[in-house]
């Protein structure tokens, strides 16, 4: 156990996604001193953390040993990855950057970060996920395509990456190889790194739970209604919300649990998972984040009975948690996210709160 206040070491700082969950954490626990991180000090500077370091890129050599000078200088207690290759750098240092670190084995986190290889894995243990067939080269491509289910749309993605990245709709072969083809000329991803998959064309969820050896201690879901920067989207969505709705969906936290279950029956960590329906209405995994929040998390963590970030470091330091009803059911909470502006969280009775309607 941790004696004084519980010190945190957050990754990413000075990012959205670094800063809304040092806010989550502060919402949980003032005590808590939240230490900053990154290795681009444009980024850093804006990083609202008690104190902030300048380190080495995750996947850089030198990561390590810059992270483990700042553990030891602030006698950090857990250190919390923010981005895929945080998490994918400190759980290969688990051991030896000399705190705690709160993540899924490293086998799951390198499964999870192959969007192909996870969404294989599920598929061949019965948990809902779109058929997908992966890209060689160029020539493979319309045979990859013309595998999938006849439909008006095809979904084209990279293997790796957030944010849909390297994702767009596509009518015909033609177009997903000019696609492909696009990113392999003027961006220098090869098509290896493609797959092709069904369309899903219902509703577009996210599922954030929290785990403790085997037992789910925590689920939050939520809706995203419209999407970030949509309109300079090829495919006009995006996993990013510009606007997104609490939501209780019962069977989207079925799904993610049998999700997380199936790829290890005794994990302790976050996972992050994005869904949609099928046209039958079947919420199907299109994602697993393991190992670091959602940028969302303002509307798992400061809504509800419980917050997940606290009970994130509460588990890292060892203490029990125990949350009752893992699912906290929160309903009609809006989250609101555009450039230069932090989210802002309303119940929807307070969407009207300081307004005149002047539209006669």
């Amino acid at each position: 156990m941790t004696v004084g206040a519980p010190r945190v070491l957050v990754t990413g700082a000075g990012t959205g996604l670094g800063n809304n969950v040092m806010r989550s954490l502060r919402a949980a626990d003032p005590r808590l001193l939240i230490v900053g991180c990154h290795h681009d000090r444009f980024e850093l500077r804006k990083s609202p953390a008690d104190r902030n370091y300048l380190v080495t890129r995750a996947g850089d050599r030198g990561f390590v040993a810059s992270v483990r000078r700042v553990v030891a200088a602030e006698r950090v207690d857990v250190v919390v990855p923010a981005t895929d290759a945080d998490v994918r750098a400190v759980s290969q240092a688990r051991r030896r950057l000399g705190c705690r670190v709160f993540l899924p084995r490293h086998g799951v986190i390198e499964r999870c970060q192959d969007k192909y290889a996870v969404t294989r894995f599920l598929r061949a243990r019965g948990v809902p996920a779109p058929l997908t067939y992966p890209v060689r080269d160029l020539r493979t491509v319309a045979r990859a395509f013309n595998r999938l289910p006849r439909a008006p749309l095809a979904w084209c993605r990279a293997r790796s990456g957030s944010g849909s990245f390297a994702a767009t709709s596509v009518q015909t072969a033609a177009q997903a190889r000019a696609w492909i083809a696009y990113w392999r000329d003027l961006r220098d991803v090869p098509p290896a790194e493609f797959t092709l998959c069904e369309y899903l064309p219902g509703r577009d969820f996210g599922c954030q739970s929290l785990w403790h050896e085997g037992r789910l201690v925590l689920a939050k879901t939520f809706e995203r209604l419209a999407y970030f920067a949509a309109g300079n989207q090829p495919s006009g969505v995006s996993s990013v919300a510009s606007l997104a709705k609490s939501v209780v969906e019962p069977r989207v936290v079925e799904v993610c649990a049998a999700a997380v279950r199936a790829l290890d029956a005794r994990t302790s960590g976050l996972y992050c998972i994005d869904l949609k329906e099928n046209a039958a209405s079947v919420p199907c995994i299109t994602d697993v984040n393991v190992g670091r929040f959602s940028l969302t998390t303002g509307l798992y963590d400061l809504v509800g009975k419980h917050n997940m970030a606290g009970g994130y470091v509460r588990l890292a330091l060892g203490e029990a948690v125990d949350f009752g009803d893992a699912y906290d059911r929160v309903e009609d909470h809006y989250l609101v996210r555009d450039v230069d502006t932090l989210p802002e969280i309303f119940h929807a009775d307070d969407l009207f709160n300081g307004m005149e309607d002047a539209r006669g």
